[in-house]
């Protein structure tokens, strides 16, 4: 069985000036092209979307509960210090 990495990530639209954040176990580049290909509900309005911020986790878990933190911040300055931090292990 292959191991797979799970992903927590935050999109930007800069149409719609807003983030999006989700988790995956696709790449997140794979998921971003699923949201800019307008399959997901909650973002085809702020299509094109660029990802800005990726963390990896081991678990399916972690990933979700790491989601639900930067989502309950509510904060745009949260989530442009975590897109600055070392954290951020998404590099173009």
């Amino acid at each position: 069985m292959g191991f797979s990495m799970f992903y927590t990530y935050i999109l930007h639209s800069q149409s719609a000036d807003r983030f999006y954040t989700g988790y995956t176990s696709y790449t997140p580049q794979n998921r971003l092209h699923l949201h800019n290909q307008g399959s997901t509900p909650s973002t085809k309005s702020g299509i094109p979307w660029e990802i800005q911020f990726c963390k990896s986790f081991d678990t399916k878990t972690e990933a979700i509960k790491f989601e639900n933190f930067i989502k309950r911040q509510k904060s745009k300055v949260f989530i442009q210090k975590l897109i600055d931090s070392d954290e951020n292990e998404y590099r173009e």
